[in-house]
């Protein structure tokens, strides 16, 4: 599970002693639930060829972030055809595991 900060611990903490109440509406509860469902209905499947190495490093991916690695891979897809999957800046991308197998395996 991710570590939280003191501040997400503090909401979590009123939020189990029910001291949260809600500030929606009727309508927009029933808009957001609706768009809920809507986002969450899977029903097609898909088969794709990976590399090995890719593969490994999104399982690796997923482990870190606690969710299995078709979740993760749906994730990443939603967020590309969405417009919400932005690329780290070339001088903060971190090198994944498979690209320094690569790159030390020539020598």
């Amino acid at each position: 599970m991710p570590k939280i900060d003191a501040y997400e611990q503090e909401v979590l903490s009123a939020f189990d002693k029910g001291q949260l109440k809600s500030v929606a509406t009727k309508a927009e509860l029933a808009k957001f639930k609706a768009a809920a469902r809507a986002t969450a209905i899977k029903d097609r499947r898909v088969n794709i060829r990976l590399s090995s190495g890719d593969l490994s490093d999104i399982q690796a991916r997923a482990l870190e972030e606690g969710v299995p690695y078709q979740t993760l891979i749906a994730s990443v897809l939603h967020k590309y055809v969405t417009g919400r999957l932005a690329e780290p800046s070339p001088a903060k991308q971190p090198r994944s595991p498979a690209t320094k197998r690569r790159a030390t395996s020539g020598s």
